[in-house]
């Protein structure tokens, strides 16, 4: 039996007190509309409508039905949009990873960002290297994770990679610091405090352990070599602040991006010469049995990650199994801490 069904033809019934006036607001032939309040009548055990009199009117039961079929149909009115607004991602929980170096400005805007887009939906973050998400995502036990690139984990969708130029942390004592306290001439194309990387030569360097993330870990040091700046000495560091203890005690330099310079102010940074190290970011999640605000989700940290990166505008926002990279302009940069 449809109830929902019988109950919307009882309620225009009761209102109209009249079966063809009501079978006329229903658009539908009288004999059926009197046919559906009997199955409603008989499913329900009592008499809705006194048909003794020349008009009808509703019993006893009938009255207290009218309050109720009206709160019924819309709990199951609250109930189908409740449904698919957690199919479409809207309601519910999101498990996110996130590593550990992302700056706390840009999970704040990341948060704001969600509940202005998707106020019912809750994140449920956890700081996890990439390894640790990534295991995470292949048991289910997390919907999503900012991961960095490249990533080779098969059965995982991506949303829009944004790449983030990374530049070099030093202690504001640093000759190189220093030396670029006041802007200089520089050759065409390049920006004024730019750094070299072979100006690094004879620095240890603080860098994340290689497990966190092996392939961006090779292809780091691979750059630097390139370059011409082979570390002394490698540091490894898994928390942002005991990198930036690091550094500020003279152990090496390191690269980050400048929202992680602003967290201690006896540090500064400095940008590459040519952005030879751009660090990609971007949401995977599972493809199978993918929580339904995963995609959406991916579209709106990417475009956060881009804001707060200093990186171009992601250039899709379409699910790929494989990450795809946005291509960037040429960005400004300001000083951190400038004295």
């Amino acid at each position: 039996m449809d109830l929902s069904r019988h109950l919307r033809h009882f309620l225009v019934v009761a209102e109209e007190l009249h079966f063809g006036h009501a079978a006329e607001v229903l658009g539908i032939a009288q004999p059926p509309l009197s046919q559906s309040i009997q199955r409603l009548e008989r499913e329900l055990g009592a008499e809705l409508f006194d048909r003794s009199r020349r008009q009808i009117e509703l019993t006893a039961a009938g009255r207290l039905l009218v309050g109720e079929a009206r709160r019924f149909l819309a709990g199951e009115e609250r109930l189908r949009t409740m449904m698919r607004q957690a199919g479409e991602g809207e309601l519910g929980t999101l498990r996110v990873g996130v590593p550990p170096e992302i700056p706390a400005v840009t999970l704040h805007a990341l948060l704001r960002r969600v509940t202005e887009d998707t106020p019912g939906l809750h994140l449920e973050l956890h700081e996890l290297t990439v390894p640790e998400q990534l295991r995470r995502l292949a048991s289910a036990r997390l919907d999503a994770g900012l991961v960095h690139h490249p990533v080779d984990t098969p059965g995982l969708l991506y949303g829009p990679v944004v790449q983030i130029p990374l530049g070099v942390v030093l202690p504001r004592t640093s000759p190189l610091a220093l030396a670029r306290s006041e802007p200089r001439p520089e050759r065409s194309g390049s920006r004024p405090w730019a750094i070299e990387l072979a100006e690094l030569a004879g620095h240890d360097l603080v860098v994340f352990p290689r497990e966190t993330s092996p392939a961006w870990y090779d292809h780091l040091l691979d750059v630097c070599r390139t370059k011409g700046f082979s570390p002394v000495r490698l540091r490894h560091a898994r928390n942002p602040e005991f990198l930036l203890g690091l550094v500020l005690a003279g152990h090496g330099v390191a690269f980050e991006q400048e929202a992680m310079a602003r967290r201690e102010p006896r540090v500064i940074w400095r940008p590459l010469a040519g952005d030879p190290l751009r660090r990609g970011i971007c949401v995977a999640w599972p493809e199978r049995s993918a929580h339904p605000g995963a995609a959406r989700f991916a579209v709106l940290a990417a475009e956060i990650l881009a804001q707060h990166g200093t990186a171009g505008t992601p250039s899709t926002t379409q699910p790929t199994t494989q990450p795809t990279t946005p291509s960037l302009g040429p960005r400004p940069w300001s000083v951190v801490y400038a004295p």
